[in-house]
This record gives C-alpha cells, structure tokens and sequence, in this order.
C-alpha cells in the first residue's frame, strides 16, 4: 500500500524552524508568470505564524505587501511578535533570500475569538450550484491550474479591443483541483486566487502584479473544520483604475452560506 502524498498546497506552503528563522521554498506548482503566486506566498507566511509556538488565537487581519520579484528557491523568513496582550497578537514576517533586502513585507494580527452579540448585514450572493457549473479551461500560469474555477457569473474572457471597458464583477467558485478540506491557509491563498480585474475590464492579458494585499478572516479554524467544506463562492470587483494601479476586493461565501472572508487589494498594471 502506497504512503499517500502531501498535497501540492500543502508541499507549496512548508516550512522548517529555526528560531525567529523559517525556511520556505518556492513551488513550480503555484508559479506565476514572472514570480510565485502571491496567495501561496502569503499561505506560507501565515502557517509560520500558525506554527509558531508563541501564537495564541486565530488569523483576523493579514497584511502582505509584495516588496520586490521573489526568486525561484529558498527564502527566509524572520518573524516577530511585535505586541501582545490578553485577546490579540500582532506579528510582523519579513521574506528575503540568500541574505538580501526584504523581498515580502507582512503583517497580521491573531485574536481569541469569544460568544458576542452579532449581526450579520452581508447576504450570501445566489449561485448557481458547483455541480451545475463547468469548470474554466486551463492556462499558462501554473498556479492556476492547482485551482478549479468555475464562473456563475463574469467569466474572464480574452478577445478583441472593445470601445467600452467590459464589466470588472465575478461570481465563481472556487476548489482546490485536487481536492483539499478548507483551512485558514487555503482560506488565505484563495483570498488572492482572482484573475486580475484588469484582464476582465479590457479583455486582455496585460503586465501585472499585486503591490499589497489584505485578507479579513470571519471566522476561526474551528468552525471552518466544523464546515467541512472543499470550496468557497467568491466575489470579485474592482473600483478604479488610475496612473498604473488598480484595487481589487472580494468575499469567499461557504457552500453554506456563512461570510468566511473579505480581501481588498492594490495592484501595479502596465497598459
């Protein structure tokens, strides 16, 4: 009987200790088209601040600001606890390889979640259900192709220069190719796995990359395994496109409803 292999997220995302030290290494799997995609590297810092010994709580706010190209190998990661107290945690993780200057900048803050009065104003958007929907055709990028999309709405479509901008929302779900139970760290990745809106407004591939990206988690690693889901419906929308940069936001709904996170990013284009 064969020993069942990592999942390729999972092999993307792991690290080794040493210290304020971690150890990562880039996937071939979650490549990009000029650099490794920035959900698993932003997955990755966050299982280091997960594992780290001194963590207390669950993820609530994590802050990566993409610095400068990450190399193909080996990084490290020196991670701090810049201040605690008795409900919240905050961390600052720096990434650089071979010694250099900082390549990735995060920061998060981890909370003890605890019974409160709640309200929740968001409505899950309707969809069409994931078995209802055909998956989207694979692309070049290969950290793509670890993912299954499936448009209920605003499917990227690349074609001919049209006189207006085409419509910058989508609906769609989201799962791992290979399927995953859902974690904070595929929770965290997915937050970032949209196509860029730009691609959508001009339908074309244009140069682009992720300058700074923000993910609020709504909820904690219990009740996300208490779900027990492989996929998220997601939403994605842009406001602005101006002088280089463009935003990008969204909202990662469970199969069953519950608001698990919103995501709000800048992004550098070239068009």
């Amino acid at each position: 009987m064969h020993a069942r292999l990592p999942h390729p997220f999972d092999e993307a995302t792991r690290i080794t200790a040493g210290g304020s030290s971690w150890q990562g290494h880039t996937s071939d799997d979650y490549w990009a088209f000029v650099g490794p995609f920035g959900g698993a590297t932003a997955a990755t810092i966050l299982r280091a601040l997960i594992d780290h010994p001194e963590r207390a709580g669950d993820p609530l706010a994590v802050t990566v600001n993409y610095c400068a190209p990450i190399a193909k190998g080996p990084f490290d990661l020196d991670v701090r606890l810049v201040k605690a107290n008795r409900s919240s945690q905050h961390w600052s993780v720096e990434l650089s390889q071979g010694g250099g200057e900082v390549a990735t900048l995060a920061t998060a803050v981890f909370a003890e979640r605890r019974p409160s009065w709640e309200h929740r104003v968001a409505k899950c958007p309707d969809a069409k259900p994931f078995e209802e929907t055909l998956p989207f055709p694979k692309i070049s990028a290969s950290w793509a192709n670890q993912y299954e999309f499936r448009f209920v709405e605003g499917e990227m479509r690349i074609g001919p220069p049209q006189a207006e901008p085409a419509s910058t929302y989508s609906k769609i779900w989201i799962s791992d190719r290979t399927p995953r139970k859902l974690d904070m760290l595929s929770l965290m990745s997915m937050s970032d796995a949209f196509f860029g809106r730009i691609f959508h407004a001009r339908r074309e591939l244009v140069p682009f990359g992720t300058v700074s990206l923000t993910t609020y988690f709504h909820t904690d690693a219990e009740e996300l395994a208490t779900e027990d889901i492989t996929r998220v419906l997601a939403t994605a929308d842009a406001k602005i496109f101006h002088r280089s940069y463009g935003d990008q936001n969204g909202e990662l709904w469970s199969p069953n409803g519950r608001l698990l996170a919103t995501t709000t990013q800048i992004a550098y284009f070239k068009a």
